[in-house]
């Protein structure tokens, strides 16, 4: 399987250190699971890690690459004993997993997640969490449009942020705790209010996946332009829109679903913001249209600025030799 990769976030080196936990439940071994795997590896930060999946495949695979020891169809057998649990599944199956972990949950343990959506997380899971168990929602800004357990990596989460959003009166030492476990996976860290998460991620990631979805498919339903010249004058703006949308469509289902309010509000503040485009061009008004350009293109300097993307031609994405097989 082939799967270009970002050297961004490369730089930043991750010493090994003793165990932290000395068990690591991750409930999903997808993408994100798998590549907490490889990262807490490779800082040696577990003293075992174990996984839950539905399917055989899933777990036969992972045992396989040496992400987990052992593979558990149940998520309740996958949690007895670890110290940390993380729910590495689409939002919409947190709160059905919790309530069937909840009771077998360890005092001490730290639970937390690595969904796109935090007030739906704190809603659903919320109630199922027993005294003496640290829940802690979590969310790393990083990904593929892959998925699975071939697709993870340990690279993943350097230099990228992950947000973590505990509940008022949660325990400063395992919040601490749980911060140092991902800044030693390679992220930095950034501790907010789930609300203020929600309604962030809805203008930086949800509504521009919402996008992307969309002119995707307005694209393939043009009845005026075949599937083949779609794909064979794909510019570079139409084909990164198509990268993204290739990401996991369950998941973002249940983004949307779980974050409606925020993405509501963002798509309503878009709506404004693409009519005002919309009457500078049936207008020809050049200079609204310019200033709007500079503007957009200084937040993309920023954004490199920042070490979040690079400015390497094709967006750094390596190809033929530099491509990396697994």
């Amino acid at each position: 399987m082939s799967k270009s990769r970002s050297k961004i976030g490369q730089k930043k080196t991750v010493a090994p250190v003793g165990p932290m936990f000395k068990r690591i439940a991750l409930i999903g071994i997808g993408l994100i699971g798998s590549s907490i795997s490889h990262a807490a590896r490779r800082a040696g930060l577990a003293g075992e890690i174990v996984g839950a999946a539905k399917t055989e495949a899933t777990r036969a695979t992972a045992i396989k690459l040496g992400l987990i020891a052992k593979g558990y169809a149940d998520a309740r057998e996958a949690v007895r004993g670890a110290d940390l649990v993380i729910l590495c599944v689409p939002v919409g199956a947190c709160g059905k997993i919790a309530a069937e972990i909840g009771p077998h949950l360890e005092p001490g343990t730290i639970l937390t997640d690595v969904g796109s959506v935090k007030g739906a997380i704190v809603r659903d899971v919320g109630p199922h969490v027993p005294a003496g168990v640290h829940f802690i929602p979590g969310h790393p800004i990083a990904g593929t449009e892959h998925s699975g357990p071939e697709a993870g990596f340990a690279e993943l989460y350097d230099n990228r942020w992950c947000i973590l959003t505990p509940l008022p009166g949660a325990d400063a030492v395992h919040v601490t705790r749980l911060r140092t476990f991902w800044e030693k996976l390679g992220s930095n860290v950034e501790i907010m209010d789930a609300d203020h998460h929600d309604l962030v991620l809805g203008i930086t990631s949800h509504v521009p996946h919402l996008i992307a979805f969309n002119i995707v498919n307005t694209a393939a339903h043009l009845e005026r332009v075949t599937d083949s010249e779609v794909i064979k004058f794909s510019a570079g703006g139409f084909r990164d829109f198509t990268r993204i949308a290739a990401s996991d469509p369950t998941m973002w289902r249940d983004v949307f679903l779980n974050n409606r309010e925020a993405v509501l509000e963002m798509l309503g503040r878009f709506t404004e913001d693409l009519i005002h485009l919309q009457r500078a061009i049936r207008y020809g008004d050049g200079d609204t249209l310019f200033d709007l350009f500079t503007e957009a293109r200084s937040i993309r300097r920023g954004i490199i600025k920042a070490g979040q993307d690079t400015a390497a031609p094709d967006f750094g994405r390596p190809h033929g030799a530099q491509t990396e097989k697994k």
